[in-house]
């Protein structure tokens, strides 16, 4: 089992979310620091109008008929918050974040809109039609400009509005720009190095993710999983040692006695490997 999958076994929650979407190594053209996009088409406008609605109308055809009631009761009702919850609960979480944002609509408040942002913006990882992931994307950067709007010094809902550009525009440098900017006036900012870092794994940059993850230690030193994400990178790139040294790390900080004794299994399995 390697680091990374020993990482995914350890981590529920919102960590596994943020670390699903970019600890996934894929390669592609190391164009620009930071950036695992390939820029050989030229640049287009982005598009935010595009909404799941097509994809709500497909499901709404196939839940059971009990289930079906309950929605269009609810939808009567305009109870958007219990539509995504009740989506979320029949695990299409696209859906849920569709009526995050109707509820946004309604609240009209920038928390609303960057929690339906984030919504759309980690549902992507989760869908199974891949013509769904631009529309996702499009959606997030909506709901991120409008709350924005409200609320335009956040710079949690900048990092992720940059990170829709990276990852879901085609105009990716766009998005590493905007992180440029942020780290002009916030480069202690734990959420934005994660993000270079990651999106540097995801390039197979893999020498600046570690310096990016060494300034997160730096930055908070009590970010434990720093260690972990630092032990993928080495094991990566095939330096055992280093792998061994940062789990080893890991394990002597971190409060989690089950993912303690996991990790620690783990190590001795490489050290058996050497």
């Amino acid at each position: 089992m390697s680091a990374k999958k020993t990482q995914l076994l350890l981590f529920a929650g919102a960590l596994i979310l943020f670390v699903l979407l970019f600890i996934a190594p894929k390669l592609a053209p190391k164009h620009s620091e930071d950036d695992g996009h390939d820029h050989s088409s030229e640049k287009a406008g982005v598009s935010t109008s595009g909404t799941v609605e097509v994809y709500l109308t497909l499901a709404s055809k196939s839940v059971a008929t009990e289930q079906k009631q309950l929605l269009d009761n609810l939808l009567a009702a305009k109870d958007y918050d219990s539509l995504s919850v009740t989506w979320g609960k029949l695990k299409r979480p696209d859906l849920a974040a569709y009526y995050s944002e109707e509820l946004a609509k309604q609240k009209n408040t920038a928390d609303s809109w960057f929690n339906a942002g984030n919504r759309y913006y980690y549902s992507v990882q989760f869908t199974q039609d891949k013509s769904e992931i631009p529309v996702l994307y499009q959606s997030a950067m909506r709901c991120f400009e409008t709350g924005l709007k409200l609320d335009p010094k956040n710079v949690d809902a900048k990092i992720m509005l940059a990170s829709c550009y990276v990852e879901g525009s085609p105009d990716p440098m766009e998005g590493v720009n905007r992180l440029r900017e942020i780290e002009k006036t916030d480069s202690n900012n734990v959420k934005l190095q994660l993000t270079f870092a990651f999106f540097s794994v995801k390039s197979q940059q893999l020498d600046r993710a570690i310096k990016r993850f060494n300034r997160v230690l730096q930055i908070d030193s009590n970010y434990v999983e720093a260690y972990l994400h630092l032990a993928d990178a080495y094991e990566q790139r095939g330096e055992t040692e280093n792998t061994i040294k940062m789990l080893e790390k890991y394990t002597a900080k971190t409060q989690d006695v089950t993912a303690r004794i996991e990790v620690n299994k783990y190590i001795e399995q490489l050290k058996q490997s050497k």
